[in-house]
């Protein structure tokens, strides 16, 4: 599993996300936003909100802080002036990467975005140069501790529909078609189950393994930067390491 689990990526940034929480509320709050505007305020019949809100309280996002975006998001033509943005490329050693971005200036956004791929050996591409090699999957993850029936849990999600469970030290990752993650996730909320990360993302078909350090120092640096960007929502990638998921 080394490089490939998302809940090692999720593990590997929570320092970092703690030392930055400021910033991470700002993308949650326009993430909000924007799922308000396209599905309304009530997370009970919108399902894009009723995830960020999951994804806010993951974050340790105050209940205040998440109410006053959904508040300021219904009464407020803020949101209107964000678009969504999905920029494909390659990092070092032909890694594909797939940026989802969240903005309210497109000039400045592909500028940055650019300037990022360019500066430690990549380069942005035309949209669909590097998709093909993804497929949208729901990953839902559930803590051990909480839950550490491996069999049961593996059992219990197989019935509601998923297509594959992964033990790890600390958490199950179960995947799910992008069709069948709500009604997973539904399944197993009803069965008493809590998670500590559910989304629908970009999976890669295949792992492209870099072994040189300066090129792994590149792509961990330029991957970095992405997710630190204000704009940038998600980076989806398909570098491996190598290594070992343990920090």
């Amino acid at each position: 599993m080394s490089g490939h689990s998302k809940w090692s990526n999720i593990k590997n940034k929570k320092g970092k996300a703690d030392a930055q929480r400021g910033a991470i509320f700002t993308k949650l709050g326009r993430e909000i936003a924007i799922a308000v505007r396209n599905g309304g305020p009530d997370p009970a019949g919108n399902s894009r909100l009723k995830d960020v809100i999951a994804k806010a309280k993951a974050a340790n996002m105050p209940n205040d802080n998440i109410n006053r975006s959904i508040q300021k998001a219904s009464g407020s033509v803020e949101a209107d002036n964000f678009e969504e943005i999905r920029y494909e490329g390659y990092g070092a050693a032909g890694v594909a990467v797939i940026v989802n971005v969240l903005t309210d200036n497109r000039n400045r956004t592909a500028g940055d975005v650019r300037h990022i791929f360019d500066k430690f050996g990549g380069n942005l591409g035309t949209t669909g140069c590097v998709s093909f090699m993804f497929e949208e999957k729901g990953t839902i993850i559930v803590s051990r501790e909480d839950f550490p029936d491996e069999d049961q849990v593996i059992l219990d999600s197989l019935e509601a529909g998923a297509e594959d469970v992964s033990g790890e030290d600390e958490v199950y990752e179960i995947v799910t078609a992008s069709a069948d993650y709500y009604d997973v996730k539904d399944a197993l909320e009803a069965k008493g189950y809590t998670f500590l990360d559910a989304s629908i993302g970009m999976v890669p078909n295949t792992w492209t393994t870099v072994s040189d350090e300066e090129t792994q120092a590149k792509l961990d640096r330029m991957i970095e930067l992405l997710e630190d960007h204000e704009d940038i929502k998600e980076v989806f990638h398909n570098y491996d390491s190598g290594k070992d998921d343990e920090t």
